[in-house]
């Protein structure tokens, strides 16, 4: 693949992720407005193969962790493939 168009699908994937996060905090928003919503959520941040998760309940950390180590999991095979493929 040419560097450009490299550039341009990551530049389309972080256009997308912004466009996401902003369309589910106005329909959180728009939710909350017309009854009382208790707001639950978590993250990660992966470093390397590293995760580190953070969140405001039990129940959303493992969540959030489950899916972080699937997807360093997931890194993982990747690498080794790719690897293997240039050997």
């Amino acid at each position: 693949m040419a560097a450009e168009t490299l550039y341009s699908l990551g530049f389309i994937l972080i256009f997308a992720g912004i466009i996401i996060t902003i369309v589910a905090i106005l329909l959180f928003l728009f939710r909350s407005a017309k009854a009382k919503v208790k707001m639950k959520g978590g993250g990660a941040i992966i470093i390397g193969p590293f995760p580190i998760v953070f969140g405001t309940d039990k129940e959303s950390i493992k969540v959030v962790l489950l899916l972080s180590i699937a997807l360093t999991i997931l890194l993982i095979i990747l690498i080794v493939i790719h690897y293997l493929m240039l050997r």
